[in-house]
């Protein structure tokens, strides 16, 4: 039964992942350029489905002559007379063609379409200056700690509880919870999180053995402005969905109620709070019903090289509960990173907390790592200064050679 749960998991979360990763980044690739039959040493770079080469290098290769008339770019090979553009560049060029028609003095709107096999783009006489490595990571610290940003992310968080029970066992919680948002007007925008347990639950009653499967899985989605002001907030409705695997795994109930978040980032600080509560409204007539709440305060302090101090402990209160048991309210906080995994950004974190009061039977203290792959987007002038910086960072392993063999 674990194995094949185990299975599910890593299905789960190559669904999850993977189309992500591929969109944001190609994989790096040796191609080489053939012009007129002859082998050119020319770095080439693919983004997206889309190649790319530096239209000074291919000039060399060919021995041809480069001008500028307008916005368009003049490649002029030796011997033939130099051509007469026309008044309009056209908007894109056809598959395997080098298409020239680029930058210079361009409009800022101006979008065409590209081509595989394309030319770099030439710079413009006013382009900006793409973010440094540690402005990026400054906006994902901010991104990242904003639960309604217009930002993609996969988080996938592990929370190991201690000394629950008599027998002071080790309950474990591993939440996949995907952060999609969507675009819905000019105004607004629909954040959509989802949080699906993965739960290993001992069983409370012995010292041996325990249930692993699937938890209730929860829901929420939250409608944003999409230019907010200096306090960002979302507000809307949460789920709770009895999709656990055992009934010692969730609570058997079909549940929703109403959730809101609001938050400021001032500087370097990330403050705010999320909380929810939902009533069960169906589900197995043996279960006891559902009526809880949830709240979660976030306070980060941002730090240089994309470390952050973080304190987000999450407060619940069961309100059918006897007296004594309604609350949990834990206490302490951790250290996190945003970084790089190649050409994956991600954020790491690792926090400790304390419960100040919990119900009986239940964990004194926990751990929390995560690690959450992140999927920015981009501004076009970014994502041309970034390939102007790989085309160089190629060009320059190519003048290098190979590593001599040993």
């Amino acid at each position: 039964m674990r194995e094949k749960l185990f299975k599910a998991v890593l299905m789960l979360v190559a669904l999850l992942v993977l189309p992500g990763l591929a969109w944001s980044q190609d994989a790096p690739q040796n191609l080489t350029l053939i012009v007129t039959g002859q082998p050119g040493q020319i770095p080439i770079l693919q983004v997206n489905g889309k190649s790319y080469v530096d239209i000074d290098a291919l000039a060399r290769l060919t021995n041809s002559s480069i001008s500028f008339k307008g916005n368009q770019v003049i490649l002029t090979p030796p011997g033939s007379a130099p051509s007469t553009p026309p008044a309009a560049p056209e908007p894109s060029a056809a598959a395997g063609q080098l298409k020239l028609v680029a930058t210079k003095e361009q409009p800022a709107d101006s979008e065409p379409s590209e081509p595989a096999a394309q030319a770099k783009p030439a710079a413009t006489d006013q382009k900006p200056a793409a973010p440094s490595e540690e402005d990026q990571a400054a906006a994902l610290q901010k991104a990242t700690q904003n639960p309604v940003a217009n930002l993609i992310s996969v988080p996938l968080q592990n929370n190991t509880n201690f000394n629950n029970g008599p027998y002071n066992r080790t309950q474990d919680v591993l939440n996949i919870q995907p952060v999609i948002p969507a675009h819905i007007s000019e105004n607004w925008n629909l954040i959509t999180r989802i949080i699906q347990p993965i739960v290993w639950q001992p069983y409370p009653n012995q010292n041996t053995g325990g249930e692993y499967g699937f938890g209730d899985m929860n829901p929420t989605f939250f409608l944003s402005p999409a230019k907010p002001g200096k306090v960002i907030w979302g507000a809307g409705p949460a789920f709770v969905i009895p999709t656990a695997t055992n009934d010692i795994l969730g609570q058997g109930k079909f549940s929703l109620g109403p959730s809101f978040v609001a938050l400021a980032q001032p500087k370097h600080w990330t403050i705010g709070a999320l909380v929810n509560n939902v009533w069960s409204v169906a589900g197995s007539g043996s279960r006891p019903p559902v009526n809880q709440m949830l709240l979660q305060y976030f306070i980060n302090y941002n730090m240089k090289k994309g470390w952050y101090l973080t304190m987000s402990p999450i407060l619940t209160a069961n309100w059918r509960a006897s007296s004594g048991n309604v609350w949990t309210v834990p206490f302490g906080g951790g250290v996190g990173r945003i970084m790089k995994l190649g050409f994956q950004p991600v954020n790491i974190s690792a926090t400790f907390y304390g419960n100040a009061v919990y119900p009986t039977g239940t964990s004194p203290w926990s751990m929390r790592l995560q690690i959450a792959f992140l999927f920015p987007k981009f501004t076009k002038e970014q994502e041309k200064e970034m390939m102007e910086m790989k085309l160089k960072q190629l060009e320059q392993e190519q003048q290098q050679g190979p590593p001599p063999k040993k």
